[in-house]
């Protein structure tokens, strides 16, 4: 008995050391022993793009204060963890990295002294950025970005759930390792949008669903998963695959492409964090890389399990609207007060410039709820495309509605003209009420420079 015990305790110690190796190694970077040099100005606009494209300062950047310093607030089950300055200041950035200790912040989540970071950081996306990529982003942040001073916000996720080693672990488990690798059957728009989908652009950070760790349940179109919608803080991400009710499947290749160039088309406008995303990257990515993310996203199935019949539009539920009918049915009739003037008696929508209710994505999944109450609570920010406002913004209802004619009226919208969604409790209302804001109604685009 005593030599059985002997030998567990051993193997216990030796599984202890080589765990307590594992989260304390420091990575391999292909950038160990290499300086960084002077970059050409060719690199450094190259860095700036991909920083564009990435939309790094979505996160580490906030209205009103110096480019890239940090201080953005992200709930977390767990707390909330905050945006760090990113400038090259060397005492509160990153100006003391070298070009391996930014390779492994940005691909490997682990920053200088061995602190990995938390997921927030969409690294299981960035690790696929290719090895150029990465060093003209490293060379755009050195040289173009001014280095500020300022103190970063410590985390408020209490002991012992802050320590970071396990996050080693999670990241040992739920990333894929390695570059973007080109597939030799597809052409070059298909990888190329790829690759940006995947890398840069960390789509699936926000519409592929979480598992009970946080992670994505996949990170490329290898799963049925990747890309297939998913509820984040407060927002409904819609599947972006080809599902036809609940996804892209209704748009066309050139309709992807308008509503990431314009952050609109005839099926919807962009709203919640799709509207920073396009604010502060998507417009100003070049057209030939949108069209090559719309000619990859067009190319991912649906999923007929999960998507039922295809919506078709439903002109019945307008009876409950004539006046006749509206004080039988309380939806309805705060419908028509506050909504149909832009989203039409027949929801519609106008054209591309308030989008339709009818058939929308989120109205037709219970997952979409937390959106439509979201943006009926707060409206939307303003979406700004070439330095022009959009005239056409959502105004916020909390002061004007209850919890009960908010969840009526959305109630009805989730279950008239076809659509599927389903009703909205006032709880649900007044949870949300509770955890978030009203939108701002300012022009928002962050600056880089």
């Amino acid at each position: 008995m005593k030599k059985i015990l002997s030998i567990l305790l051993a193997l216990v110690v030796i599984v202890g050391l080589a765990i307590a190796w594992f989260v304390n190694r420091t990575p391999a970077s292909p950038f160990d022993g290499v300086a960084g040099g002077k970059p050409s100005a060719d690199l450094v606009k190259r860095g700036e793009y991909v920083a564009r494209a990435a939309d790094c300062v979505a996160c580490h950047g906030l209205p009103g204060k110096p480019a890239f310093t940090g201080g953005l607030e992200m709930a977390t089950p767990m707390g909330s963890i905050f945006a760090t300055n990113i400038t090259p200041d060397r005492e509160t950035g990153i100006g003391a990295y070298s070009l391996a200790d930014f390779d492994r912040a940005i691909r490997q989540g682990i920053a200088p002294g061995g602190q990995w970071l938390y997921p927030a950081m969409p690294y299981p996306s960035y690790a696929k950025l290719s090895d150029d990529d990465v060093k003209a982003l490293y060379a755009f942040f050195m040289t173009a970005v001014p280095a500020t001073r300022q103190e970063n916000h410590e985390s408020e996720i209490p002991w012992p759930l802050n320590m970071r080693w396990p996050l080693a672990l999670w990241k040992a488990v739920f990333t894929d390792g390695g570059t973007y690798e080109t597939k030799a059957d597809r052409d070059a728009q298909w990888n190329r949008g790829a690759y940006l989908v995947q890398a840069a652009g960390h789509c699936g950070a926000c519409h592929t669903p979480r598992g009970l760790a946080m992670n994505e349940k996949a990170l490329d179109e290898d799963s049925d998963l990747f890309l297939a919608g998913a509820v984040l803080d407060g927002w409904y991400a819609p599947s972006l695959r080809g599902d036809s009710n609940i996804g892209l499947g209704r748009w066309s290749e050139d309709e992807i492409w308008q509503f990431l160039k314009t952050g609109r088309n005839r099926h919807a406008v962009v709203y919640g964090s799709m509207t920073e995303a396009f604010n502060n990257s998507l417009q100003f990515m070049r057209d030939e890389d949108l069209r090559a993310m719309a000619h990859y996203l067009k190319s991912l199935p649906g999923n007929p399990r999960k998507e039922g019949e295809p919506w078709q539009y439903d002109a019945s539920s307008n009876q409950a609207l004539a006046l006749a009918n509206r004080m039988d049915h309380p939806g309805a009739q705060t419908y028509m007060a506050k909504c149909s003037f832009c989203h039409g008696a027949d929801g519609r929508g106008q054209g591309q410039w308030i989008p339709p209710l009818a058939g929308s994505a989120s109205a037709m999944t219970s997952e979409g709820a937390p959106s439509a109450i979201n943006i009926t609570l707060n409206g939307s920010q303003r979406v700004v495309a070439q330095g022009v406002p959009d005239a056409y913004r959502m105004p916020p209802y909390r002061n004007q509605l209850s919890d009960g004619e908010i969840a009526d009226a959305l109630s009805f919208v989730r279950t008239a003209w076809g659509n599927r969604g389903g009703s909205v409790s006032p709880g649900d209302v007044a949870d949300l009420r509770k955890r978030t804001d009203p939108a701002s109604s300012q022009v928002i685009i962050l600056q880089m420079r």
